[in-house]
């Protein structure tokens, strides 16, 4: 799949103040459909606090943030997810005491429509069997299939982090926002992630949004890249581009090959 030309979100000078402290500072960029774009920097650069601000979990002190050439900006977080973009978490939220089936079935809530009419007349029933047939097999594409019925606090933490990716597809999402996805992962789970993202943005036509800590995970995955540094983004462009860039370099990148 190649990026569309067109943006698909466009943050426009979004800040985040907490008293004093400017989280996010004034930060622009677009979002081009289809494409897989990277948010790095480092600790406390307000990579989370942007996701947040995306996803309706904070509001912003002040900017925008359109959807489709539709503003979003300061929607509820189920709003959001309506719209069509669905998040993971840097701190995994899954009901621990829920089996991994029953994780995923409930994130479909935001797509369901049967009422009490069609509750009467079985259109109820029908969503259901949809509802959990759809769970079983985002659960076969994540490869937790054969573990449906365990509970979620029982999984590695790996596994938590395919689980919640699977429950993010759950509500149909046009864009994907996975916030350190990598966390806790080996080397060679590190790669196999990396084409698991590509094979969900090509299976599911997705644009995808990504914080990652893992500089040459980012770098080898993303069509372009944003920096951010004390909550201001100091460069955003094609992987390559933004390694040479002295900025990145003295910030972020100076103790990485």
């Amino acid at each position: 799949m190649t990026a569309s030309s067109t943006p698909l979100l466009q943050a426009r000078e979004m800040t985040r103040r907490f008293g004093g402290l400017v989280a996010v500072d004034h930060v622009s960029f677009d979002v081009h459909e289809g494409e897989i774009f990277g948010l790095i920097g480092p600790n406390g650069a307000g990579k989370t606090t942007l996701f947040n601000l995306m996803t309706g979990l904070t509001p912003p002190s002040s900017g925008t943030l359109s959807y489709q050439g539709q503003p979003i900006t300061g929607l509820p977080p189920h709003r959001v997810a309506q719209t069509g973009l669905s998040r993971t978490f840097q701190n995994i939220r899954l009901f621990r005491g829920l089996s991994a089936l029953e994780n995923v079935k409930i994130a479909q809530h935001t797509r369901t429509h049967a009422g009490l009419w069609r509750g009467v007349f079985g259109g109820a029933r029908a969503e259901e069997v949809a509802v959990e047939r759809r769970a079983w097999d985002l659960l076969d594409l994540v490869g937790l299939s054969d573990r449906a019925g365990e509970l979620a606090g029982n999984f590695s933490y790996g596994d938590q982090r395919r689980l919640e990716i699977a429950r993010a597809l759950a509500t149909e999402p046009r864009v994907l926002l996975l916030d350190e996805p990598a966390a806790g992962m080996n080397t060679a789970e590190k790669g196999q992630l990396t084409a698991f993202i590509r094979q969900v943005r090509d299976q599911f036509d997705l644009t995808v949004l990504v914080i990652e800590h893992h500089v040459p995970l980012v770098m080898n995955l993303c069509d372009r890249v944003a920096v951010l540094n004390f909550g201001k983004l100091i460069a955003v462009g094609d992987p390559a581009t933004v390694q040479r860039d002295p900025k990145v370099i003295e910030a972020y990148l100076g103790g990485e090959e």
